[in-house]
């Protein structure tokens, strides 16, 4: 590694951290309703948005309507997506005359889209048109990223309340997530990527001749737009194929700079939000530490592992660094792997390299951050109400141990607690072990994978992790564009993603309407190094157990074979 490569990994977690704790009472003022700087300006539009609507923002709703509400909202996207990816060839902003989804691809993509997945099985540039891009899609990445959003302030406000029926209102928390938390930053990062080269137009396609005279067509289209909610709202969804490798969707090195930043910048803001909530800024400096403490070993990991020479070229006549197969020489191996690593920790699957090329360590490490349910940081919401799903699980299991009822700041965890924390256990092995292992058994399914072997059966492995945790990345190699994959993984994302959002929603109509204990000596601290740790040593284990024998017939026997 050169000097430049530290100087990038310091000036990401700077860019991140630095003003996480600012943003994090940023955004408990907005979705609590109160005054910000932005309040003179889209107060207007919020209100406007209500009255629109017919909403009244100070009626709350119980956890069983604030449910409803949510469901109703995502039903509604997912069948208006679903039928502009039929019809977009009858449909305006379509220049290149592309035709409609076939119906299983276009349920994949909307349900991609609606759970704040965005897998495609489809190469963007080729197969949707403007109209599908900027009203389908980013559409979509804006209101599931505020949907995770609504669905953690619900919990907190669960945790924090006491003796309450209520957590919100399902719409106004909403309007303020989108309006307020999403839209400025947005247009910020929108602006400086149209200036960093990243085009925003609704011009046709460019022709052109190569110096070879060879006929070539350059893709165009809105995609600045996208891209700045497709990283800050943790989606992830490219406007072009190749994603973030492509030089109009990620151009510089300082675009690739913001736009990893970017992933995981509003999922560290909202754990101090959490703490503003509960009104203990300790816990969110102990969530932090875990989620860092994770993120690095990961980060290492996968570090020493790209870095390694290939034993197959071991050879004095060839001299090597770090291989660069599969990654984008503009940015080379460190910007890569830290890539790789920050858009697998959090829900977001963009990808600036292929991670098909990966050594079998490094996609291990992507994919356990994905099997743990993707709480290093994870999805705008998504990621710290898995994370305290945990902590919940941490404070039961020290519970256990000390033989006490568990509690957590001030409420105590009863047996409906705790069946609702082992139903949302059972969420990744159902979407990843039980559908990986329909897929690998089918003969049909089974040939699409293009590789033998171990690889082969990661590229399926990491398919079905990656719908399930609502990632959206691939290994590649694997065909999945075909009616059994498009429809089995679909079924995966809605199972990861409302497998977690109806008990989370549940367990915090139960927290709301309990009694808070005073916190005294013998309470079990959950904000010190031993909490931290239990916390860590928790998430590693349940993870491992589960996914460790799936991980041992891929990247593991995989890492073996090859001699490293």
């Amino acid at each position: 590694m050169h000097s430049y490569d530290y100087w990038q990994i310091l000036a990401f977690f700077a860019l991140v951290l630095l003003p996480a704790p600012f943003l994090g009472r940023f955004y408990y003022r907005v979705m609590e309703g109160q005054r910000t700087w932005l309040t003179p300006i889209l107060g207007p539009v919020e209100r406007g948005c209500y009255r629109i609507a017919g909403v009244d923002p100070q009626a709350e709703q119980s956890w069983q309507k604030y449910t409803l509400a949510l469901l109703a909202f995502n039903l509604a996207g997912f069948l208006l997506l679903f039928a502009i990816l039929l019809f977009q060839d009858h449909l305006p902003l379509n220049p290149q005359n592309l035709p409609g989804q076939e119906w299983t691809q276009a349920f994949n993509t909307a349900v991609s889209f609606m759970t704040n997945t965005n897998w495609q099985s489809y190469s963007g540039e080729a197969t949707l048109s403007y109209l599908s891009q900027m009203v389908g899609l980013t559409v979509q990445n804006f209101v599931s990223a505020a949907t995770g959003l609504a669905v953690l302030v619900a919990l907190c406000r669960g945790i924090g309340r006491k003796s309450t029926k209520t957590l919100g209102n399902f719409w106004a928390d909403m309007t303020r997530a989108t309006l307020y938390g999403l839209l400025p930053l947005c247009l910020l990062l929108a602006l400086y990527l149209v200036w960093q080269g990243v085009p925003q137009t609704f011009a046709q396609y460019v022709n052109a001749v190569t110096l070879q005279g060879v006929d070539q067509v350059i893709p165009l289209g809105p995609a600045a737009s996208q891209i700045a909610i497709k990283q800050l709202g943790t989606n992830g969804g490219g406007f072009f194929g190749v994603n973030s490798a492509h030089p109009f969707e990620n151009p510089t090195a300082w675009s690739n700079l913001f736009e990893v930043t970017s992933i995981i910048l509003i999922p560290v803001a909202l754990v101090f939000t959490f703490g503003h909530y509960v009104k203990d800024l300790r816990q969110s400096r102990a969530i932090i530490g875990c989620m860092l403490a994770l993120f690095l070993i990961g980060g290492a990991t996968s570090m020493w592992a790209e870095y390694q020479p290939n034993p197959a070229l071991n050879n004095v006549a060839v001299e090597q660094t770090a291989p660069l197969e599969g990654k984008e020489s503009r940015f080379g191996t460190t910007a890569t792997v830290l890539w790789s690593v920050t858009t697998t920790a959090a829900s977001n699957g963009s990808v600036n390299g292929m991670h098909d090329s990966l050594n079998p360590l490094s996609g291990m490490v992507a994919l356990v951050n994905m099997m743990v349910g993707e709480v290093i940081f994870g999805g705008v919401g998504a990621g710290l109400y898995g994370m305290l799903l945990n902590v919940l699980i941490a404070v039961f299991l020290a519970g256990l141990m000390i033989g006490r009822t568990p509690e957590y700041l001030g409420k105590k965890l009863q047996a409906r607690e705790v069946q609702l924390l082992v139903v949302t256990l059972l969420v990744m092995p159902v979407g990843v072990l039980v559908l990986g292992a329909i897929a690998a058994a089918l003969p049909g399914p089974a040939a699409t994978i293009s590789n033998p072997g171990p690889h082969g059966f990661s590229q399926l492995l990491y398919a079905y992790t990656s719908a399930s945790a609502n990632n959206g990345s691939a290994f590649g190699g694997l065909s999945a564009n075909t009616p059994f994959h498009n429809l089995m993984l679909g079924l995966g994302m809605l199972i990861g993603r409302f497998g977690y959002i109806l008990p989370v929603l549940a367990l915090a109509g139960s927290l709301a309407m309990k009694k808070t204990a005073p916190i005294g000596q013998n309470s079990f601290p959950t904000h010190g190094p031993l909490f931290v740790t239990l916390l860590t040593v928790t998430i590693l284990l349940v993870g491992g157990l589960t996914f460790l024998p799936t991980l041992a017939l891929g990247p593991i026997a995989e890492h073996l074979s090859m001699g490293f």
